[in-house]
């Protein structure tokens, strides 16, 4: 497939490529969604230079994982702000929105940010700086997303944490 080819040249070209996992509350590890690191004929392209984000809210609450957002302690990396965030429009005004199409660029500015001050990391290294330095997230019970069943919020990601930018540059 052409997604997968993508996702294999950027591989063999070094390049971090940084994904939302998604808006529809879906367990990833159960319904992927593509394009994904999976290639169409089910061989796997080089996984370390992908990076797939889902949601998290503001709160330390039942709230901490999106409502929205999809999750899966295999398939998605880490989670970042995606509720509540302020950007600009294309008329240059400001809005305010959800999704995990907010907490990708905030994964992406990270990746950046570690590129720049340490311009020698291969991709495989920026990945592992941004998901070693996520900061875990084990005592807090949250709403599944998309459910009302109580889950920790460690379990819904491989990571089981938010980013952190501070401690990725360290």
């Amino acid at each position: 497939s052409i997604n997968g080819e993508a996702f294999k040249y950027a591989a063999a070209h070094d390049v971090v490529l940084v994904q939302a996992s998604g808006n529809e509350s879906q367990d990833m590890d159960m319904k992927p969604e593509f394009p994904n690191d999976m290639v169409a004929d089910g061989s796997s392209t080089d996984a370390d230079n992908v990076i797939n984000v889902g949601a998290s809210g503001m709160k330390p609450d039942t709230s901490l994982a999106a409502d929205f957002s999809n999750y899966g302690k295999k398939n998605v990396d880490v989670f970042a702000p995606g509720v509540k965030i302020t950007s600009t429009t294309k008329d240059a005004e400001t809005s305010t929105d959800d999704g995990t199409s907010f907490s990708s660029p905030i994964v992406t500015g990270i990746a950046a940010l570690i590129r720049e001050y340490y311009p020698k990391l291969s991709a495989k290294q920026v990945k592992q700086a941004i998901l070693e330095s996520a900061t875990p997230i084990t005592d807090v019970k949250v709403y599944k997303p998309g459910t009302k069943e109580i889950v920790s919020f460690d379990n819904l990601s491989k990571t089981g944490g938010i980013v952190n930018a501070y401690r990725a540059l360290q």
